[in-house]
């Protein structure tokens, strides 16, 4: 009695045959992305995003008259370079400028507005991933649903929580903190929860094997792990605080003491836009601090970011 060698081989050719497909398909969708066409659209692209931002720096450097009557690429023919705009920006009169106040302002506003949010979604995600309590999970949904809450709808009923109190009195920038970490809250403790939960099991159990609690737990082996995942949100929440204009109008009440950069920059071009000409340096000044957190935290994003997309 002989065997079928062609019988035998039949369910691994079958399987093989399952698998070619999704291979092949992985495998041309890398050539695609990777092809010379693909870098030339990529280049193009880049290039296109890229010529508004150089108009922008290159308008800012120039002088007033040329700005009003031509336009920023015959700066390449005729280039006249001058730093009035954003000495007057920077240090020029009040109506037409002066963002140092309100530069450090937005420092004020946006620092403790990405910390505090920061703080307490590391301890929550812990809390939501590694703890074990009655209700863990309803609570952990009722907190992700909080993502759809619009912001404006939340905006008067905070202001009048704290409009006239003597807590903001005290402290003028306490509403603007709470409101911004308030809407920070749920997806930071989302984004996080979702990274933590990716995190061997088997390495938290060896460590409370060895003794440790849920303190020694949660900095001597958690944070050491999710510095990328912190140092990604941690990017996003400064970009938002900093970029806000509606918060920091509502809360500030007009009050130049508080009011953060973006305001000014609304009000630059004058009552009756005879200053549009600064709002070019005014543009770039503001993107000076965001441009530094991004580039000290780069090597940080992408892994954040692809933290917990893929298994294995």
């Amino acid at each position: 009695m002989t065997s079928n060698p062609t019988a035998l081989a039949t369910p691994a050719s079958a399987e093989t045959a399952r698998q070619a497909p999704r291979v092949s398909a992985a495998s041309r969708t890398k050539t695609m992305l990777t092809s010379k066409i693909a870098s030339a659209v990529a280049i193009i692209i880049a290039f296109v995003w890229t010529v508004p931002t150089v108009g922008l720096l290159v308008s800012s450097v120039r002088p007033e008259g040329q700005i009003r009557t031509t336009g920023w690429w015959s700066f390449f023919t005729d280039p006249t370079f001058t730093m009035e705009n954003y000495q007057e920006v920077l240090f020029g009169r009040a109506s037409s400028g002066a963002l140092a106040n309100f530069f450090m302002n937005s420092l004020t506003i946006t620092v403790p507005a990405t910390v505090i949010p920061l703080v307490i979604a590391t301890m929550a995600a812990y809390a939501f991933s590694v703890m074990q309590w009655k209700g863990r999970d309803t609570v952990f949904v009722i907190v992700f649903a909080l993502q759809i809450v619009p912001l404006q709808m939340a905006l008067i009923p905070l202001l009048r929580i704290f409009s006239g109190t003597e807590l903001a009195d005290n402290f003028p920038f306490l509403p603007i903190w709470v409101a911004h970490a308030s809407f920070g809250l749920p997806l930071a403790i989302f984004l996080l929860h979702n990274f933590m939960s990716e995190v061997p099991k088997e390495l938290i159990e060896a460590a409370r094997v060895d003794g440790a609690g849920h303190v020694t737990v949660f900095f001597r082996v958690m944070m050491p792990l999710m510095v990328p995942a912190i140092a990604s949100f941690a990017i996003f929440q400064f970009l938002w605080v900093w970029n806000d204009l509606l918060v920091g109008l509502t809360f500030s009440g007009g009050n130049n003491q508080i009011q953060p950069l973006t305001a000014r920059l609304s009000e630059m071009a004058g009552s009756r836009g005879q200053d549009w000409h600064l709002l070019t340096s005014g543009a770039f000044v503001s993107m000076i601090v965001p441009l530094i957190v991004f580039f000290a935290l780069q090597r940080y994003f992408v892994r954040g970011l692809l933290a917990g997309s893929v298994k294995g």
